[in-house]
């Protein structure tokens, strides 16, 4: 996420540094996106085609002047996360906010993001992200995100420094900010300084360098149909076709088709990481000046000319899913039985932890340090507490690198009812499965696993779990 200044290069082929990991697409036939170009807002998210479903959506149909649902997005605050790159890892000079004035829906259906200077040329505007993280294709289908977005009406010398953009970044970002581009990012609109094109891209790998060129991404470029970029809606939806061998991806604007990249030009075991998690969350939001539309310009971004106050418009976001059952596999809702087996991927938060391929079969959670965590809701002891737990383990460590794996109960800081030690397995593949005793539980809650040591490096990966009698 360090930004890496970019050298002046024509707008139709620089990419910017990486500012926000991602799959990349693959383009096969005609896309089945929906897509209409109008400067009004549509009366409802669009109906799937026959064959897809909505996994997600929001239409933003609030009141004027409200901000969006806080049940569907974070509103991210600052100049970073908390621990994270300075200026997002972009080198963006704005704050952003939760204010009303940058980020707000019109009544009309649309929410705005519009950057604000002020008297003395301090930059505010506004950038969410869905509370959801658990985006990915269904077992064997695709998955399409999609928005139906008009960039930020402002062109020429008075746009210099405007980077409205959608996308998403892999779930095991959150609370780490440290695993970029590993985790991938795919970047389904950006634009900078007002021009008529579109940049879709692929972050992924390692950096710099690596399978996806990083810090500039696998990206595509192309002009918006018919109407330009800036003074018209248009329908941005990348597509991620695990259906096919190798897998795709797959950016369109208004339906047509204009960047693509495959898992075989990814390779391993870059495309496990990116795509063995649990997931991705969405971005909107409008940055102001940094590494890319310094890049493009050729000089630094925001200048005197830059206007303020021209917003970025956002009919509506959905998510799509064909195939494979018809929808992304959410976590686990319901009781989960703590004397089963329960797979140490499936969980429904994380810090810090990673998926990949398992060699036992299946997935398993791993790059597991000190800090990191993983979450399981509504786990059920019943009325008779464990005796003990299980934990299927294996580890690479170097001599005297361990740690503690534990078990804790509704937070991640609570005191543990439970753990033990390990170390080196004889590989991150070497399994073995060690138990733990474990305090009196009963009843349903939400078990944390934990890891810690006293070294930084990697200490253990997890297949499963289990307690027992």
């Amino acid at each position: 996420m360090n930004p890496v200044p970019a050298a002046p290069t024509a707008p139709s082929t620089l990419r910017r540094p990486g500012r926000r990991a991602g799959l990349a697409a693959l383009a096969v036939a005609a896309t089945t996106a929906l897509a209409a170009v109008s400067m009004t807002a549509h009366a409802a998210v669009p109906a799937p085609p026959s064959g897809w479903s909505v996994v997600w959506s929001d239409d933003f149909t609030g009141a004027a002047g409200t901000l969006p649902s806080s049940a569907n997005w974070i509103i991210d605050t600052g100049t970073s996360y908390p621990g994270g790159p300075a200026n997002w890892g972009t080198g963006e000079i704005q704050s952003y906010t939760a204010s009303t004035a940058n980020l707000a829906q019109d009544g009309g259906g649309n929410l705005r993001i519009t950057p604000l200077k002020d008297a003395a040329g301090r930059w505010t505007s506004a950038r969410i992200e869905t509370v959801r993280a658990d985006f990915k294709p269904p077992a064997g289908g695709v998955l399409a995100i999609e928005g139906r977005i008009q960039m930020p009406n402002v062109t020429g010398a008075q746009a210099a420094g405007y980077w409205p953009a959608f996308w998403s970044l892999g779930s095991p970002y959150r609370g780490n900010y440290q695993n970029w581009p590993g985790i991938g990012e795919i970047d389904v609109m950006e634009n900078v300084n007002g021009l008529n094109q579109v940049w879709g891209t692929l972050h992924c790998g390692v950096a710099p360098g690596g399978p996806c060129n990083e810090f500039n991404g696998l990206g595509g470029t192309r002009a918006c149909p018919a109407s330009s970029c800036q003074s018209a809606f248009h329908t941005y939806r990348t597509e991620w076709d695990a259906s096919v061998s190798p897998q795709q991806l797959r950016w369109y604007v208004d339906g047509q088709l204009f960047h693509t990249v495959s898992q075989s030009q990814v390779g391993e075991p870059y495309w496990t990481r990116m795509t063995g998690h649990g997931g991705y969350f969405l971005l909107l939001n409008v940055a102001i000046g940094g590494s890319f539309p310094n890049g493009v310009a050729g000089y630094t971004t925001p200048t005197a000319s830059t206007v303020s106050g021209r917003p970025m418009l956002v009919d509506y976001v959905a998510v799509y899913a064909r195939g494979g059952g018809g929808s992304t596999t959410p976590p686990p809702s319901g009781g989960v039985d703590a004397y089963g087996t329960v797979q140490a991927e499936a969980f429904n938060a994380q810090n810090g932890v990673q998926v990949e391929a398992c060699a036992e079969g299946g997935q398993d959670i791993g790059w597991l340090a000190n800090g990191d965590w993983a979450r399981y809701d509504n786990v059920d002891f019943g009325s008779t507490p464990p005796k003990d737990f299980v934990a299927r383990v294996a580890s690479g460590a170097a001599s005297g690198v361990s740690g503690l794996v534990e078990v804790r109960l509704d937070s991640p800081t609570a005191t543990p009812i439970g753990s033990f030690a390990i170390g080196d397995t004889g590989g991150w593949q070497s399994w073995r499965s060690v138990p733990g005793n474990v305090a009196t539980v009963t009843g349903r809650h939400s078990v944390y696993l934990t890891f810690s040591s006293g070294q930084p490096a990697d200490f253990v990966n997890v297949n499963w779990f289990t307690f027992r009698h």
